[in-house]
């Protein structure tokens, strides 16, 4: 490593540092939200109440629902959701339908957000895969089915 780039990376992280215990950096603006409550749920319906506050989204062409058709490993199962193409992208949730708690995420976007996430999901058998987004004050969604070979929540 150079010189120089290590003194700038270590200023940096002084003044993130300085930043952060003056208060001008506080930490609840800069970590996520829990939503307890939306992670407690047991089904897709409570889950969608608790996020949304509805249970009823129309599907959509414009919400883009990757995933694998057949997850070799339920441990590790990649998900994208692409809803790049609808304006006005409030928030995306994905919940796996089978899974113990199915919310498995939720992203809130804001101003000129892109309506993109992508996450991994442990699942422990095929299941349903269900995206929701929120635009324009309405529910969207798309929904894929993934074949488990290994399980991955105890499997």
């Amino acid at each position: 490593m150079k010189r120089r780039t290590f003194l700038k990376a270590g200023l940096a992280t002084g003044a993130t540092a300085v930043a952060v215990n003056a208060g001008i950096l506080a930490p609840n603006t800069v970590l996520a939200a829990w939503n307890e409550k939306a992670f407690k749920t047991k089904s897709v319906d409570e889950g969608m109440t608790a996020v949304f506050g509805a249970t009823s989204a129309a599907d959509s062409a414009d919400v883009k629902l990757k995933a694998p058709s057949i997850a070799e490993n339920g441990a590790v199962v990649p998900v994208e959701v692409n809803a790049s193409a609808m304006k006005d992208v409030e928030s995306i949730a994905i919940f796996a339908v089978k899974n113990p708690v199915p919310l498995a995420c939720t992203a809130k976007f804001s101003g000129a957000g892109v309506g993109f996430a992508s996450v991994r999901l442990k699942m422990g058998e095929t299941q349903d895969v269900i995206a929701v987004v929120k635009a324009g004050g309405k529910l969207y969604k798309a929904k894929s089915e993934v074949k488990v070979t290994i399980g991955g929540c105890g499997g």
